[in-house]
């Protein structure tokens, strides 16, 4: 790296196809918002001669082709795929939202790539989501590098970027983090700020200048070469420290000169192996330039560095009913196993699928089969479906470029999928098998909508149900407590794109109300209640007389009906009738509306008449027995309350257990959770917790999250509950 001076750009507009798996490089990029990740993906297209001039294709399009939303709102909001060719490699480029709202699209494109690229502004560093996923890739052992942007910022220092990047990613071995060259800066300016015009690289200690904004190759200065010299020695002991030449070492420090493709094809073997994390720069072209600084050097590191699809772990394939399946990783001639990665509607050509193909070829006008299984608690009911591929294209700005297949370990776009969404499993039609999901993020933010009229009311469930299926870490739920169709979102800034979809794209207006939490009613106390429906106004009349007693139960118990009736005075015919009214009642609720719970029932007496009596009289005698009573004692709210755990850097528990304890949360205890992450458990009323995503996020700076699951219902105090009757206009 450093060394190879060849560029194999492919033609402007024309699709890359790749014939063997060995010829395919998928790299994600991760990092921040604003941190250049996407300024970054159309540098090296235009470098690679993927498009003509930074952000246009031929025809015009863009190469980051994203909906409205985010060209109003300034960010990147979905995963987007750039294929360029290099060097004989097909590099599958995957841009990721920096935003943490859209942690989904990121998951998505982690699982789909082998390495992955963070991008680190040298002006803003490294935040919490960012090390949080650098932790996330640590644990699967994907391969990584990092990549220094904003360099022509003021103040921007390379090397204290690469010391704060040593100390976030490299706490295990802060030597496993280092850069392969060091920026070289020309003059200064009026502003007294020098911009940076190439790179040395320390390896092969030669100078690429881009201040014409072409890759010029030349020999440094010997007054540059002593400026280079500890780093290229640190540089070289962290490369043999990864090498499985166990001599290596011993030689270097006996003073033998070690040869420099040695090194080279060293680091590259560490790369792959995720143990050697290089960092490289980037800046944009000069203006009229085609190649950005550092662009060059990042598609060697990519081509020679990062693993082929044959190295990344085939995730678990079973059959249709559970049964494991061996298949061998990245087999062009294997079974078909692929995976939906992103879905995404187009207005003209309609459902468009990203799909990572990980065994098999996937060809167009071909029948296979899609499983969905594992996510119906989010709203994607378990599905499996024969469906005809329609045309496979590549991506190009908003262009999709036909090919005639994708090889296993190639991305490619299938139209017309109808059923397919994302996470979904494509196999043969006659070999079905289903791929174990990636995880998927809780969404934890309800948004309850209502349609905005009568015809939106018409198309809101199908605009939902084709949301969620682009979307698995959008939950859909038809609360049946509450009568409320509520989204369930990872922030303000993922629900703010769902609702702009809805309009834009399924033209369904939708109006934001408040989130109702699902409360419950309870006797405080025992009390009694006397039920009588009599009704006679000529012909067939009413009558039915029952006698109750309530009395509270333990938490969690539900309702019980006792019978104990003596002597006939209800009929044996019409005791379930009673149970049925009073039970009726109970869900319907005796004060405030909500479903009466954790009581027993106890029918003690009642009359009937011979000719008038009939089950629908004593289902009702029934109910107003247990509205009667209601009125004979208080009646306690009770709310639910969740179990929560709060994953934290050390710096921020004492805020987050303080925050918890100020929603009346009851912190139930804390544990070290690896190094500098603190787990905190609590109790807390999801009353209290409704904005919690958001409210987290602010004040952990992003680097906390977490989890919850309902624990059980409690008595509300007092002036919450009289509070919450008032908002909803009921009597307290």
């Amino acid at each position: 790296m450093g060394d190879k001076a060849q560029t194999h750009p492919g033609a402007a507009g024309r699709a890359v196809a790749a014939d063997h798996p060995a010829s395919v490089r998928n790299v994600v990029l991760v990092g921040h918002s604003g941190s250049g990740k996407t300024t970054l993906v159309e540098a090296l297209a235009l470098t690679a001669g993927a498009v003509n001039r930074a952000g246009r294709v031929e025809d015009g399009g863009t190469v980051s082709d994203y909906d409205e939303i985010e060209h109003r709102q300034q960010r990147s909001v979905q995963l987007s795929l750039a294929p360029v060719e290099w060097d004989g490699f097909k590099v599958n480029v995957l841009d990721t939202p920096g935003y943490a709202d859209f942690v989904g699209e990121l998951r998505a494109g982690l699982r789909a790539a082998d390495a992955a690229l963070f991008v680190v502004s040298a002006s803003d560093g490294v935040d919490g989501s960012t090390r949080m996923v650098w932790e996330e890739c640590q644990a699967v052992g994907m391969p990584r590098a990092i990549v220094i942007t904003h360099l022509e910022a003021a103040r921007a220092d390379f090397e204290e970027m690469t010391r704060v990047c040593a100390e976030a990613f490299g706490a295990d071995d802060p030597d496993a983090v280092l850069p392969l060259y060091l920026p070289l800066r020309g003059p200064e300016g009026p502003d007294g700020h020098a911009p940076v015009t190439g790179l040395i690289g320390l390896l092969s200690q030669k100078l690429f200048d881009y201040a014409s904004g072409e890759r010029k190759e030349s020999e440094p200065g010997e007054d540059q070469l002593p400026d280079i010299e500890e780093a290229r020695n640190r540089l070289i002991e962290g490369i043999i420290a990864e090498s499985e030449d166990e001599t290596l070492m011993d030689r270097y420090l006996g003073g033998e000169q070690i040869d420099v493709k040695t090194l080279i094809d060293d680091l590259e073997r560490a790369v792959a192996r995720g143990t050697f994390f290089p960092v490289l720069a980037a800046a944009p072209a000069a203006d009229g330039g085609r190649q950005g600084l550092g662009t060059v050097e990042l598609l060697e590191l990519i081509t020679g560095g990062f693993p082929t699809p044959f190295e990344h772990p085939l995730p678990g394939v079973t059959t249709i009913d559970g049964k494991a399946r061996e298949l061998k990783a990245c087999d062009t001639g294997g079974p078909l196993v692929a995976e939906v990665v992103k879905t995404a509607s187009d207005p003209y050509v309609g459902r468009i699928s990203l799909v990572r193909v990980f065994s098999g070829t996937l060809r167009p006008d071909e029948t296979v089969h899609v499983s969905g299984h594992g996510l119906a608690d989010r709203g994607h009911e378990d599905h499996d479906v024969d469906e005809r591929i329609g045309a496979l294209s590549m991506p190009f700005g908003k262009q999709q470029r036909p090919v005639t297949h994708a090889v296993a370990g190639d991305l490619v776009c299938v139209a017309k999928l109808g059923r397919a969404e994302t996470g979904d499993t494509l196999s043969g039609k006659d070999d079905p098998l289903l791929m174990e999901p990636w995880q998927m993020p809780d969404p934890l933010l309800p948004l309850a909508i209502q349609a905005h009229s009568k015809a939106d009311e018409d198309k809101l469930s199908q605009g939902l149900s084709r949301l969620v299926a682009e979307d698995p870490t959008m939950r859909l739920e038809q609360n049946q407590d509450t009568h409320q169709v509520v989204l369930w979102c990872l922030g303000e800034a993922h629900a703010d794109v769902a609702l702009e979809r809805l309009r834009s794209r399924y033209g369904v207006q939708v109006d934001v109300v408040p989130h109702r939490v699902s409360l419950r009613e309870t006797f405080a106390t025992k009390a009694a209640g006397r039920g009588r429906h009599v009704k006679q106004s000529g012909g067939h009349g009413q009558y039915a007389i029952c006698e109750i007693e309530v009395e509270p139960l333990p938490g969690g118990s539900g309702i019980e009906f006792v019978d104990k009736v003596v002597g006939g005075a209800v009929p044996r015919q019409f005791i379930p009738s009673v149970e049925k009214g009073v039970r009726a009642q109970a869900a319907k609720g005796v004060v405030a509306g909500y479903p009466l719970v954790d009581v027993r029932i106890t029918l003690l007496d009642g009359k009937a008449h011979s000719v008038d009596s009939s089950d629908a009289a004593f289902q009702t005698a029934g109910a107003l027995a247990l509205r009667e009573a209601a009125t004979q004692t208080r009646i306690h709210l009770l709310e639910p309350v969740a179990e929560v755990t709060v994953l934290v850097a050390d710096d921020y528990a004492g805020a987050v257990m303080s925050d918890l304890s100020s929603r009346r949360g009851r912190v139930l205890g804390t544990e070290q959770v690896g190094s500098g992450r603190t787990l905190v458990r609590a109790e807390v009323p999801e009353f209290e917790i409704g904005r919690y995503a958001i409210d987290l996020r602010s004040l952990s700076h992003g680097t906390a999250r977490f989890d919850r699951a309902y624990a059980r219902h409690e008595p509300m105090p007092p002036q919450v509950a009289e509070r919450v009757r008032e908002q909803a206009g009921e009597p307290s």
